[in-house]
């Protein structure tokens, strides 16, 4: 596994997100990759009401999640986050998530996210200031 990106969202397992196999519940991986996009979104400079206040918006087309090891109730995750390509109306954001402690890999995937009109919900070019903010914070 290569190095993680930089940027990482810090969470720590809830009781309610585990199974009863004692660990993290599969789904809950997507909603950690989506807290983490989210706070990656605000540390890069152009947050989702940016988007909203151009009149943007974006819809998820694909999200994949691959487990690597497993997480237990109050372990504290760092969930790093990363655009990896941004094409014209789409976006890519990648994750590596591991356990803050002991740095196991506990799972990997991205998110393709459309960027829409909010208006007429049909896809347009993804933003400008987009593309420089994210290019600027990842250094390419």
């Amino acid at each position: 596994m290569e190095a993680p990106p930089r940027f990482f969202a810090p969470i720590q397992v809830r009781y309610i997100e585990t199974d009863m196999q004692g660990h993290v519940f599969f789904g809950h991986y997507f909603a950690y990759f989506d807290f983490a996009l989210t706070e990656y979104l605000k540390a890069v400079g152009f947050g989702y009401n940016d988007f909203l206040d151009i009149g943007v918006d974006f819809f998820y087309v694909e999200a994949t999640c691959q487990y690597k090891g497993r997480a237990f109730f109050e372990d504290t995750l760092h969930v790093h986050t990363s655009v990896s390509k941004v094409g014209n109306t789409s976006f890519t954001f990648e994750f590596s998530v591991f356990e803050e402690t002991t740095n196991r890999p506990i799972a990997t995937g991205h998110i393709v996210a459309v960027a829409v009109d909010r208006q007429s919900q049909k896809p347009v070019r993804v933003p400008d200031r987009f593309r420089k903010a994210v290019s600027d914070f990842e250094n390419y």
